[in-house]
């Protein structure tokens, strides 16, 4: 890394047992996240802001974190910076809620120190989560990381980042253009489609009013809205409705059931409304997986076409 001065540091007081990896891991899509990654105990993040490309670093310093910022936008991630941590994440009622489950309280117990970051940043978990859409862990990296380094710009900082891609850049795309990266037709088209609109679902107050205004765009459901607004806005309800593994998962956890659909799933979350996306990321941090039984999907590639 070469040494680059933040234009601006602030400190931040997580609360005891505050788990710092796993709070701000939830952010970067595996190690080599071209946006967002882990270097040398440190987590380090790239945006654009209101004001420009910025990067943010996180580093746990004693029972603080030094919160540094670089580039144009140095400010408004700085002044973010608490809530990229996890920290304005609201517990509040949950302890109550968990004892419905003695799973579920264990792991609140144990990892009571897992916080739900906000980003404040609708559009480039939007773009991942399209680039996610039914197709395997990764396919989905793969486009995901060609798609920012062709329409993306270097991160500033000293860690080499991408900052995510202008949504006016995506928009202007031909569909075509995402062919080589594995994105088929559809995908592409529902990429421009909600790039078109990027600045109206920036502009949303909250959780409720961007899934209304995300599931209205054609090709995203409510496995897309669910995966962007737990990290946009930090819900702590927001559940993926219609992914692979999570109704799986909560069955085997909650009723020893290998196999559940999403209607299983959502009765056994019933007990802990207002806060089911946090019971699902507590089951995946506390490394819950049903048995797997059968082939896994195949990767495709539509490069060809």
């Amino acid at each position: 890394m070469t040494e680059t001065r933040p234009e601006l540091t602030r400190r931040l007081r997580p609360p005891a047992g505050y788990r710092f990896s796993e709070s701000v891991g939830q952010l970067a899509m595996g190690r080599h996240d071209p946006c967002a990654r882990l270097v040398d105990g440190a987590f380090w993040w790239s945006t654009r802001t209101p004001a420009g490309a910025a990067t943010l670093s996180l580093r746990p310093d004693g029972g603080e974190l030094l919160a540094a910022g670089y580039g144009p936008g140095a400010a408004w991630v700085v002044e973010r910076a608490d809530a990229v941590a996890g920290l304005r994440d609201d517990l509040t009622g949950f302890a109550e809620l968990a004892a419905a489950h003695p799973v579920v309280e264990r792991l609140a117990r144990e990892l009571r120190g897992l916080r739900l970051p906000a980003t404040g940043q609708v559009f480039p978990r939007l773009l991942r989560a399209i680039l996610e859409q039914k197709v395997t862990g990764k396919e989905a990296y793969r486009a995901y990381a060609a798609t920012v380094r062709r329409f993306g710009t270097p991160a500033p900082g000293p860690v080499p980042l991408w900052t995510p891609p202008e949504p006016a850049a995506v928009a202007a795309a031909p569909y075509w253009v995402f062919h080589p990266f594995g994105v088929e037709q559809r995908r592409a088209e529902t990429l421009r489609r909600a790039a078109a609109v990027a600045d109206r679902l920036e502009r949303c107050a909250d959780p409720a009013e961007a899934t209304r205004r995300l599931t209205s765009i054609p090709g995203i459901g409510p496995w897309t809205a669910a995966e962007v607004v737990r990290v946009a806005f930090g819900d702590p309800d927001a559940v993926s409705v219609g992914d692979y593994h999570i109704p799986n998962m909560v069955s085997w956890a909650l009723a020893g059931e290998a196999r559940g659909d999403d209607a299983r799933m959502l009765a056994l979350l019933a007990p802990f409304r207002g806060h089911r996306g946090r019971v699902c990321a507590l089951l995946t941090a506390g490394g819950w997986q049903a048995p797997r039984f059968g082939p896994r999907m195949p990767i495709r590639s539509f490069a060809r076409f």
